[in-house]
């Protein structure tokens, strides 16, 4: 009796963060290495020429009721003949699945940035994200309180449950502000501000409602400071606002610079964060070259683990790789030989 009443809890946890979840976007512990789902002005901001990002997370699986993230991007820069000014164009594929009934969020997306170099230490950069997202679940593994008739359960039994539609496409809008204090390489501050889903679709599954996806604000801070020649530290911070739903990460990370030999830097990360749902972040991380890896593994402290007796959360995975291009020279003048 003891263990039903926990699973009786926790269903009714689940159904909670269940129906939330239609109106939460995706998000990763790991937000900064997932710039183009954080704020479109971060198109094309990298130091290099060409990036590519795939971001994977993994959680609620021990439950069971997983709940699967996917997110692919690549965004370049585009210089043009002024110095103070350049481009960034990007493409991004996000993949979300919730649950038992497969509740899904697929969206394709194509940002652009621009950027002003306001001194050579100050950068500000706008820019804008539009695509197609769908949104639709699968009713073939779920089970209904009409199945059950006091005395057996039937699965032939009929929901009593209409559904309007299973599937619902819909306009991704989004803008967004950046502004980038740089002393060198290692020394860096990123301030910027996101707004998603401006055009606010509708994306509910009965035409009777009129419920609108609400507005997501992201704020963002990430700083990086050198404090030895082998050693920086950085700090990142988000809030993350739509509809009732507030959420904050704070973390930090050392980055430790095992060799800066020349075609084989190698840097180890090692940090901390939380998540103010009720989450301890550790991480860990290695760049090596143009490559990089971050793993993360959110420790929950939630209602759904005092219930289970258990500590369990979920991994989360990044990848990175940076093209960097050999600037040509500028046009000289040759002296003639006589």
């Amino acid at each position: 009796m003891k263990t039903m009443k926990r699973y009786a809890i926790l269903h009714f946890l689940l159904f909670f963060l269940s129906v939330n979840a239609f109106s939460q976007d995706l998000h990763y512990s790991q937000f900064y290495n997932s710039p183009l789902n954080l704020n479109p002005a971060l198109t094309g901001i990298f130091n290099g020429d060409q990036r590519f990002m795939a971001s994977v997370r993994d959680q609620w699986r021990f439950v069971p009721v997983p709940w699967f993230t996917f997110s692919g991007s690549y965004d370049f820069k585009i210089y043009p003949e002024n110095e103070k000014e350049f481009f960034g164009l990007g493409f991004n594929f996000n993949y979300d699945r919730q649950g038992d009934s497969r509740l899904t969020l697929a969206s394709l997306n194509v940002s652009g940035s621009y950027s002003r170099v306001l001194h050579k230490n100050h950068v500000i950069s706008g820019g804008i994200l539009l695509g197609l997202g769908n949104r639709g679940f699968n009713l073939n593994n779920l089970t209904w309180d009409k199945q059950w008739d006091g005395e057996f359960f039937n699965p032939g039994a009929g929901s009593g449950e209409n559904f309007d539609v299973r599937g619902v496409t819909f306009l991704e809008t989004a803008a967004g502000v950046n502004y980038r204090l740089q002393k060198d390489t290692r020394t860096k501050l990123d301030l910027g501000a996101g707004f998603y889903h401006l055009t606010r679709p509708q994306t509910n599954f009965y035409n009777t409602e009129n419920q609108k996806l609400p507005i997501n604000t992201t704020l963002s801070a990430v700083g990086s400071v050198q404090l030895t020649s082998a050693l920086d530290l950085q700090v990142h911070a988000l809030q993350q606002l739509q509809g009732s739903y507030r959420e904050t990460v704070l973390g930090a990370l050392g980055k430790i610079y095992v060799s800066q030999q020349r075609g084989k830097e190698t840097i180890v990360q090692v940090g901390m964060g939380y998540r103010t749902a009720g989450s301890y972040i550790p991480t860990v991380g290695l760049e090596y070259v143009q490559w990089y890896v971050g793993f993360s593994y959110d420790a929950d402290s939630t209602e759904i683990n005092d219930v289970l007796n258990t500590s369990k959360g979920g991994p989360e995975i990044h990848v990175r790789y940076i093209i960097s291009k050999v600037k040509s020279l500028k046009t000289l003048k040759v002296c003639p030989i006589f």
